[in-house]
């Protein structure tokens, strides 16, 4: 057992005649480790540039119900005639009155004839 720990320790495994074995096995554990690492980082970037992007969608919802209600505001009724009145145009005292348009009644080839 001490035996054991002590070749671990100075790395004997390392050394000796297999350990070309040994080597492969550790280049490739290193290889897979940064891997993982850059696997990582890159999820985490994934994930912070999607956390930025809803905020700027929560931000620009916001801004959008802010507009959307100062334009409900401006298309009312009382805020148009007041900024008109500064013009000196009035709303109307006399409502409006619909037009309508008689299309003329188009007679046919033999209509015409029996006139």
């Amino acid at each position: 057992m001490k035996k054991g720990v002590y070749s671990i320790l100075k790395a004997r495994f390392l050394v000796n005649e297999d350990a070309s074995k040994n080597w492969q096995f550790i280049v490739f554990v290193i290889i897979l480790a940064i891997l993982m690492i850059a696997n990582t980082h890159t999820f985490e970037q994934k994930v912070f540039r999607i956390a930025e992007l809803t905020g700027e969608v929560k931000e620009l919802r916001s801004e959008f119900v802010d507009k959307r209600s100062e334009l409900m505001k401006l298309k009312m009724e009382s805020t148009v005639s007041e900024k008109m009145k500064k013009r000196q145009i009035v709303p109307s005292q006399t409502p409006p009155k619909k037009i309508k348009v008689k299309k003329p009644i188009e007679k046919s080839f033999f209509q015409k004839i029996w006139q």
